[in-house]
């Protein structure tokens, strides 16, 4: 195998498992806006990871069954200050879905996960048409 063959190899595979994650993404945010319960949670904190100069929020927010819940949402770095209230959807049977239900959040992982399938199938494409 040449060096050539292994990049394409794992640039389709990149690209396989960010189209996977994407599609996977997609049909939970499909059930959560057909599924989901709505409730209001507030920002209690931001979490730093070691090295990262971003912040991501923690949100909480209290299920149907009067239990509190606490997420981080995928996209870091948003702006979202302490005490922010933000619309939350997530599926009653599944709490750890919870997702903020706004234009943003919703479109942000799947847009990345998609491009970043692309970008990756797409150089495959082109080292595998230019032989």
């Amino acid at each position: 195998m040449t060096g050539e063959t292994i990049g394409v190899g794992l640039a389709v595979s990149v690209g396989l498992v960010s189209l996977w994650a994407g599609v996977r993404e997609a049909r939970l945010q499909m059930r959560l806006s057909r599924y989901g319960v709505h409730a209001e949670g507030v920002v209690v904190d931001q979490a730093h990871e070691p090295g990262d100069d971003r912040s991501t929020p923690v949100i909480e927010f209290t299920d149907r069954q009067g239990r509190p819940v606490r997420f981080r949402p995928c996209a870091t770095g948003t702006g979202l200050a302490l005490r922010t209230h933000v619309p939350v959807v997530y599926l009653p049977e599944r709490p750890g879905s919870s997702r903020v239900f706004t234009r943003k959040y919703r479109l942000s992982p799947i847009v990345g996960l998609f491009a970043g399938a692309a970008m990756f199938l797409g150089v495959a494409a082109g080292v595998v048409l230019t032989r």
